[in-house]
């Protein structure tokens, strides 16, 4: 006949007895789901004002944690960081995000397009409210562009930036008065 009711019962009970673990298969999937996400949008949060920086030779990189950015474009627009401002406000703006640090560099970037006067006016507004520590932003040297022309087969040198990493040129206290 039939099978007595407690083998039954211990042949169903070891089938279906519970797992103490965690399935872990749908959370990596959902991890590379939001990871692919994450690197294909990165690229398109990138800030700031798009400029044709000029080519330098001389240019030394700064090392600075979180520099005032204040750029120039061809059309003589003026911008603090990403946002477009007037220039009649830089001054206060650039106040603002220097904060208690009155040592903190500013860096000017200038279009190649732009008026060279305009660079300068900026620079001697900068320099005739007290903010002398400036910097011109420029790109570095590169292998194909005129400045490199002597270069021609040399190895950069020991630690020497990457060939279009942004550098800036120190510019003097007194030069922007």
């Amino acid at each position: 006949m039939g099978m007595p009711s407690r083998q039954r019962q211990s042949a169903t009970e070891g089938l279906y007895q519970p797992i103490a673990e965690i399935n872990v298969t749908p959370f990596v999937d959902v991890m590379l789901v939001l990871l692919i996400i994450f690197m294909v949008t990165a690229p398109l949060l990138a800030k700031g004002v798009k400029v044709n920086l000029p080519q330098a030779t001389t240019a030394m990189p700064l090392n600075q944690k979180d520099p005032i950015v204040v750029t120039v474009g061809k059309e003589g627009k003026v911008a603090l960081g990403a946002d477009e401002i007037a220039i009649e406000s830089l001054i206060e703006n650039i106040r603002v995000m220097m904060g208690e640090d009155h040592g903190r560099v500013v860096h000017i970037r200038g279009d190649t397009e732009a008026v060279y006067g305009e660079v300068v006016a900026v620079m001697d507004k900068l320099a005739t409210n007290g903010i002398t520590h400036i910097a011109i932003m420029t790109n570095s040297r590169s292998k194909t562009g005129p400045a490199s022309k002597g270069s021609a087969g040399r190895a950069p040198a020991a630690g020497a930036p990457p060939a279009q990493a942004p550098a800036a040129v120190p510019a003097p206290a007194g030069a922007a008065k």
